[in-house]
Parts: structure tokens; C-alpha cells; sequence
């Protein structure tokens, strides 16, 4: 299966994100890719976290959850929309990923678990002031072109640091949209993609953001794709552009079966 991660680095301008999404996706789409998947905050990466209330849709519809389901359906390709902000009861917004089938269909919601915090020095983010997190593990089949149902398991950026949550999802390929800090992902960005593709012994995407930032703020970037034995077989450092990778069923089920660790699990 043929799949594409997207890097942006989202501006504080929402057409202008979302026009420059569209090029991208077009430029996957092009490429063959079948599965298409955009970064954490592709929409928006505003001035302050209150900027997320003012574009947060209703869960029933709105402009943004429009625009998902029209490109997936003009390009025929299924599409994680990233994330995008949802109004929730709590008066806060929940950050969502929303996945799209060839049909333009939402087939797949997932909130992002758990939320990012961190404090050094200048350095200050708490999403939890403006997000509700989520509490449901998500995972979904996408019947792929290549003869294969493969299970598809969702997670956001600092859901990364949760192994646990990755076992739940028992997928055969994990996403992780991503809008990592510089700091932080020049530390451990690589290092815990790997472990997770290694652990569970699965294909995993990591689109992100990557570069410097109207808002000021700096992401990591290096969007990768890596296989089941922890090997990253597709990069981009920083800047915008498209990842493409092919997905081997067959190399996963041979390394699943050279190593059962996950029949070997007790606990």
C-alpha cells in the first residue's frame, strides 16, 4: 500500500493553509498514494491556543470538515485530516482527527488522549487550558488496493510518549500527526517513532510540522515513515513537501512471525 505523510509548516492564516494543504495532497495524489495523512494543527498554527476556539467547529459539520471530505472524494484517496479543533460540552475544543474514505465519507473520529505540557526556562505550553482530551482508543480497516484489510490505529503527537495506548490499538500501521516542539523533538522525536514501529511490530507515519512559524514558534519536522523492525524508510527534515512510502504486508507478517512478541504478551 502505498501511503503519503504530509509536512507543513501552517502559518496563522487559515485559506492560506489550506490552499497550500490542497497542493500538497494534490502532489500525493499524483504520486499514487492511496492513503494520504496531514499534519497536527495543518489547518491553523495561530498566535495563541485561543485562536483554536475561534475556528473549533460543531462535531455535525462545518467549513473545515467540509473541505476534508470534498478533497478525499475529489482525489479518491482516503484522508486523515490531521487534527482540526471541535467544540466540546466543556466549553473547550477538542483536538480531532477526522478520517475520510475515497466516497468523501467519515468513516473514523479520534481525540487526542492526552495532552502536551512542558515548562524550561522561556518555553511554556499547557494545551489543557484551552483542550478536553479524549478517552477513546480508535482504530480503523482500510481494504487496501493491494488485496490487504490493513487496521489502522490514530494517535497525536504527545500520545507518543504512551506506549500503552499503542497496544490497545493492535494496528498494522500507527499515525502519529505531529506538531512537536524543536526542543523536544531533537531529543526524542526518532527514538520514540522507532520504539513504537519496533514494539508493536507495525508500519508507522509521522507527518508534522517542521520550521519556523508566523506565531514564532519553531516544530521539529522530520516527517518519517518506518517499518516494523524499527528502520526509517522515508524522510524530510524541514520545510513543506510529501513523504511517500510503500508498505509491505508481507515484511510485516514475515518479521511478526520471526519474532511472536506479540503473541508473547502477559500483561
Amino acid at each position: 500500500m502505498r501511503i503519503a505523510a504530509i509536512q507543513m509548516v501552517s502559518s496563522t492564516d487559515l485559506n492560506s493553509n489550506l490552499i497550500l494543504a490542497e497542493n500538497l495532497l494534490n502532489q500525493a495524489a499524483e504520486q499514487g498514494a492511496e492513503l494520504v495523512v496531514l499534519p497536527e494543527y495543518f489547518c491553523l498554527m495561530g498566535h495563541n491556543d485561543e485562536d483554536k476556539r475561534a475556528i473549533a467547529e460543531d462535531e455535525a459539520g462545518g467549513p473545515l470538515q467540509e473541505y476534508l471530505g470534498a478533497q478525499a472524494k475529489r482525489l479518491g484517496i482516503w484522508l486523515v485530516g490531521g487534527t482540526i479543533p471541535l467544540k466540546s460540552p466543556s466549553g473547550k475544543v477538542t483536538n480531532t482527527q477526522l478520517v475520510y474514505n475515497p466516497r468523501g465519507e467519515l468513516v473514523a473520529r479520534y481525540d487526542k488522549i492526552h495532552l502536551f505540557a512542558f515548562k524550561r526556562g522561556n518555553e511554556s505550553y499547557d494545551e489543557s487550558v484551552v483542550q478536553q482530551g479524549g478517552s477513546t482508543v480508535t482504530a480503523f480497516d482500510l481494504p487496501s488496493q493491494d488485496g490487504h484489510t490493513w487496521r489502522v490505529g490514530l494517535s497525536t503527537c504527545y500520545d507518543l510518549r504512551f506506549p500503552e495506548l499503542y497496544r490497545q490499538l493492535r494496528a498494522d500501521l500507527i499515525l502519529v500527526p505531529s506538531a512537536f516542539t524543536y526542543t523536544t523533538g531533537q531529543a526524542h522525536w526518532e527514538i520514540l517513532l522507532r520504539a513504537r514501529a519496533i514494539e508493536n511490530l507495525a508500519w508507522l507515519a509521522a507527518p508534522a510540522q517542521g520550521g519556523h512559524h508566523a506565531n514564532g514558534r519553531r516544530t521539529w519536522g522530520q516527517t518519517l515513515v518506518a517499518n516494523p523492525w524499527g528502520k526509517i524508510v522515508a524522510q524530510l527534515s524541514e520545510g513543506e513537501g510529501v513523504v511517500v512510502a510503500d508498505l509491505d504486508w508481507e515484511l510485516m507478517q514475515e518479521v511478526r512471525q520471526q519474532l511472536p512478541a506479540l503473541q508473547h504478551r502477559r500483561l
